[in-house]
């Protein structure tokens, strides 16, 4: 859908094109409110003309007049009555929307502008559903030429005594810009800027010339003292330019010492370099004999290592030729000891036969035992039959567990899918929620807590949208846009004293409860065969599934029953609807709605967009749901009874289990008594055999000759090592003396090449003393060389900053005294001088070149202002031409029509245009009237005429200021208070006309009554308001009184 564009065109149309509906662009369709000032929620639809909002006072009249206001991004201060947007949300809520539809510029466009406030005075813009801010509401407001800040469009009723005080001056501004082209404004804004750009020019150029005038005179006086200035200030640059040359003689001495240092410091180089030198062929010598001493010690140091290494051989074969020797004498000790063990093996092995002997006639004592083996066999019988018992059991426990683990698991997908369909329902409670509904999941949760807990006397449904189902998707937007917004978030009872119960503890979160009785309905229109060869498919009500109750609620509230559904065809022929009794039709592409007058019978015919889906994104399963619940209990069932079942085969295995285990000690009893006697005779005959072994083991023992052989043996074996071991010592020993000799030697060469080098070293000091004080005077001649260049570069600096030494500064030096005392002498004598010129204004020569300066400035600033003055006087007269004419046409239109509206009233009234020159800002409209033939006329105000009498000039004028412009709607409210009977019919009798007239904009008048027998025509809309507790009786005996009329 296209926005309206928000730039503003050069001329501003007169004229706006009416669609079918008779709404012209920018024409308010629709205004919904909720929580809104006065207001629950309401929804109005006005005409596209003149709109009679009749309601007594307190109804809310000018609460609408507010919403209009603060829901088209109007300020709160504009209405006069609140600072805050807060203050405009209903008392005891939190927040609250407007939603208000304007006609866009074709016919099948709406543009739709929904503010939500809060109170924290916050707001949030949605135009057509989508998110924006307060400047692009502002930008769509703006393109319709909708001024909310202009008393002549839109005047509610705390404002109507400031438009009676609208001085001439702010008539002719709300004037200009409801009336006149968006130029016209403008120029005039332009020419109160260039008349007071003009006056001030015209003071500036005044006081310029002045000035100029006054500089001028000054400066003549100063002249002859300025030229004794001049001749006074030519001998002191003279000395000062003699100054200049002084730091560079001084420059120039620095730099003689500064040669003469660094010559003596490059002479101090070289001899340190020679010096240097000597030291190096020095230093050769030294190194070879350095290096052949150190050669000298790596021999030595080898030797003594080898002589070391030896020593260490020597001792080892010291060390091992005693262990040698313990060893043989330890062999003779042993041969001793085995003719001693020899004696006791003997009575060993006597005593081991003994034993045998023993053992074996016990176990010849010993009776034959025979197991009880037919008893054990029966044992073992009934265990196997109480087994084959047990695994029966546990087969038929295991096919229940298996039946139990299946029904477990039918019951968890049911679960399962039980909590899907609930986090559906979370979905569509939060839907709800961003629609508005922000205490809806509140409500929802205290509802099921009620539910569970048996608090109502009857069912209780909601909210709605959960409880609806639509199985075509496709007919979902139609449901949707079709019942009213609170509708989809009210719960519904069945009886007083739950609704009583419901409104108490949901109101804080705002949701509405509908106590559903039965009561007497017209009957759903059929859908005939005739409908269906037009496109029409079905009524609403059949495009949905919910409960009885749920339905007859949305057929007694949005009448589903009486609406249609169509399909392309059925668009496209949608003028053939209301022959066959069609009222209200949803095609894919539009929604059409034809009502049928009360007064003149005739049929008007809306047509609106299909909005999309928003809260039906989701949709609940009803009947699956109550089939899932339904299973669910019959699974639980199921589980108790196979959970019982398996307890009992528990049990019973339980005892089967305590039998097998009676047995089984029974069979253990007797099996450990045949272990006992075999374990007792098996003892015997394992001690027989024990030793027996024992006395085989002595019998086998090695002999004393024998060990005696072995041991002697060894002893020369031994003895054969100690001689090869001797050997050894001696070879290391004779090596270790040789090395001993070689070591002397070396020795004796170190201390001799160490004496050479000490006195090579003494020659090398004595040098590198020699060498060090020489580097000490090199250094101080550096450093002092360092110094003079320092100073060098100082005086250089010292001499730059006096003067910069150019070609032509060096040509004047060469003119100059060559040294510092001639040169400070020529200094002296200009210095003189210039102190004999006698001159009492030191400052004059400056103070006379400054004025000079002004002069000039000045004389440039005039010209420069002169310039803007004649341009500014040009501007206003060239715009002036453009905007003066235009306005004194407007005016006269506006008085031409304003004096025959007044005379259509028996009464005179003239508009006029109050000009004064150039003081555009004091331009203005005068409003005249005289409403008694004696009288004259007088201009408009609080002093002259009565409260009537200014009403009925402020109606007038801007019934007068419709036929010259077009704006998309103007709102007046109670304007006719205070005006008397005749007066009120009269201005009646003009609005009416005025509402008839081809380009007439929409207009709203709000009103507490009106006069009775009054004349009305088809551009009229009356629209009722009334506030208080809702009649059901009431109600339908006035829509049976509505349907009698409509039939009629």
């Amino acid at each position: 859908m296209t926005v309206p564009s928000t730039s503003r065109p050069a001329k501003r149309a007169k004229t706006a094109s009416r669609g079918q509906d008779d709404y012209a662009p920018g024409n308010i369709i629709e205004i919904e409110l909720h929580n809104f000032m006065t207001y629950g929620h309401i929804k109005s639809k006005p005409g596209p003309r003149l709109n009679l909002v009749i309601g007594p006072n307190g109804t809310g009249k000018s609460s609408l007049v507010c919403a209009i206001c603060i829901g088209l991004a109007g300020e709160p201060q504009l209405l006069g009555r609140a600072g805050q947007i807060g203050d405009f949300v209903k008392r005891g809520e939190e927040s609250g929307w407007t939603k208000i539809s304007l006609r866009g510029n074709s016919d099948d466009e709406v543009v739709v502008i929904t503010r939500k406030i809060n109170s924290r005075n916050k707001s949030d813009w949605l135009l057509n559903d989508r998110s924006v801010s307060k400047k692009d509401v502002q930008d769509v407001v703006q393109g319709f030429n909708i001024q909310l800040n202009n008393l002549t469009q839109f005047l509610p009723q705390d404002r109507v005594c400031e438009f009676a005080k609208l001085t001439p001056i702010e008539l002719l501004g709300e004037t200009e810009k409801a009336v006149g082209d968006p130029e016209l404004s403008a120029q005039h804004q332009r020419l109160k800027v260039l008349s007071e750009d003009l006056k001030m020019l015209q003071t500036t150029v005044s006081q310029l010339e002045s000035s100029l005038a006054q500089n001028k005179a000054s400066n003549r006086e100063l002249e002859e003292d300025g030229q004794r200035m001049r001749q006074r200030n030519e001998l002191l640059e003279k000395a000062a330019s003699l100054r200049k040359k002084l730091p560079w003689l001084k420059y120039d001495e620095k730099k003689a010492a500064y040669q003469a240092a660094k010559e003596a410091e490059n002479l101090s180089k070289n001899t340190l370099r020679d010096a240097q030198n000597r030291q190096q062929e020095l230093q050769a010598p030294y190194q070879v004999l350095k290096r052949k001493k150190q050669t000298a010690e790596e021999a030595s140091k080898k030797l003594l290592a080898f002589k070391s290494a030896s020593e260490t051989k020597m001792r080892q074969l010291a060390d091992l030729e005693s262990e040698m020797a313990s060893q043989a004498r330890s062999y003779l000790l042993e041969i001793e000891e085995v003719h001693k063990r020899e004696s006791q093996r003997q009575e060993k092995i006597e005593r081991a036969q003994r034993e045998v002997a023993l053992a074996e006639a016990e176990l010849a004592r010993l009776p034959e035992y025979e197991a009880p083996t037919s008893q054990i066999q029966e044992i073992a019988n009934k265990i196997r039959s109480l087994q084959m018992e047990s695994l029966e059991m546990k087969n038929s426990r295991l096919e229940k567990d298996s039946q139990l683990g299946q029904l477990r698991n039918s019951h968890e997908q049911c679960i399962r899918r039980l909590k899907d369909i609930s986090s559906v329902n979370t979905r569509l409670l939060q839907q709800l929620q961003k629609a508005g509904a922000h205490g809806i999941f509140e409500a929802y949760q205290w509802v099921q807590t009620q539910r569970e807990q048996n608090m109502f006397k009857s069912d209780v449904y909601g909210p709605v949208l959960l409880e609806v189902q639509i199985p075509d998707k496709a007919n979902a937007a139609y449901i949707e846009n079709h019942v009213p917004g609170h509708i989809w978030k009210s719960f519904i009872t069945l009886n007083e004293e739950d609704r009583d119960f419901c409104v108490r503890n949901l109101k804080q979160h705002g949701c509405p409860v509908i106590n559903q009785r039965d009561i007497q309905r017209p009957s759903a229109l059929p859908l005939t065969n005739e409908m269906r060869q037009l496109g029409i498919v079905m009524r609403l009500d059949e495009a949905i599934f919910a409960p009885e109750v749920v339905k007859q609620v949305l057929n007694g509230q949005a009448v589903l029953d009486h609406s249609f559904i169509g399909n392309s065809e059925a668009n496209l022929r949608a003028d053939e609807a209301p022959k066959l009794g069609v009222g209200d039709l949803w095609t894919p592409e539009n929604h059409y709605r034809w009502q049928r007058s009360r007064y003149g019978g005739h049929v008007s015919a809306s047509v609106g967009a299909v909005r999309p889906v928003r809260l039906f994104s989701e949709n609940i399963d009803v009947r699956e749901k109550n089939n899932l619940e339904q299973r669910k209990a019959e699974l639980e069932e199921a589980i108790k009874q196979s959970e019982e079942e398996i307890k009992f085969y528990g049990a019973k295995l339980r005892d089967l289990e305590v039998d097998q285990a009676k047995l089984h000690r029974e069979r253990e009893e007797l099996y450990n008594q045949v272990k006992m006697e075999k374990k007792k005779r098996q003892d015997v005959v394992n001690l027989v055999e024990q030793r027996k072994k024992k006395l085989r083991m002595f019998e086998n023992e090695e002999s004393s000759a024998i060990a005696e052989a072995k041991l002697r043996e060894s002893v020369r074996e031994i003895n054969a090592q100690r001689c090869q071991n001797v050997l050894k010592l001696k070879e290391v020993m004779v090596a270790a003396v040789e090395k001993q000799i070689q070591y002397a030697a070396h020795h004796l060469n170190v201390i001799e090449l160490d004496a050479k080098l000490k006195e090579l070293e003494k020659d090398l000091k004595t040098q590198e003393d020699a060498l060090d004080e020489l580097q000490r005077h090199y250094d101080l001649l550096k450093s002092t060389t360092e110094s003079a260049r320092q100073a060098l570069q100082t005086a250089k600096g010292d001499a730059e900053k006096v003067a910069s030494l150019t070609s032509s500064l060096q040509a004047e030096f060469r003119k100059m005294p060559d040294s510092v005392e001639e040169l400070e002498e020529a200094i002296s004598e200009a210095v003189d001088a210039a102190n004999a010129v006698i001159c009492n204004n030191p400052n004059v020569l400056e103070e006379y070149e400054r004025r000079c300066k002004q002069i000039q400035g000045l004389t440039e600033k005039v010209d420069t202002q002169r310039t803007n003055l004649e341009r500014c006087m040009k501007e206003i007269e060239t715009t002036k031409d453009l905007w003066l004419p235009r306005l004194r046409d407007l005016v006269s239109r506006i008085n031409e029509t304003f004096s025959r509206n007044f005379m259509e009233m028996a009464v005179a009234g003239e508009v006029s245009l109050d000009e004064h020159g150039t003081d555009f800002d004091k331009y203005g409209v005068l409003i005249k009237v005289k409403f008694r033939e004696t009288a004259e006329l007088q201009v408009l105000s609080a002093h002259h005429q009565s409260g009537g009498e200014r009403s009925v000039s402020t109606i007038l004028y801007l019934v007068s200021l419709q036929d010259l412009t077009y704006c998309p709607f103007r709102v007046v409210d109670e304007i006719n208070q205070g005006m008397d009977p005749n007066n009120e019919r009269k201005m009646f009798q003009q609005l009416v006309r005025a509402a008839s007239q081809p380009n007439t904009p929409q207009c709203l008048l709000l009103t507490p009554k009106l006069l009775p027998d009054l004349d009305y025509t088809d551009a009229c809309t009356v629209l009722n308001i009334m506030n208080g507790p809702w009649l059901e009786e009431a109600s339908t005996e006035v829509k049976k009184m509505y349907k009698h009329m409509s039939t009629d």
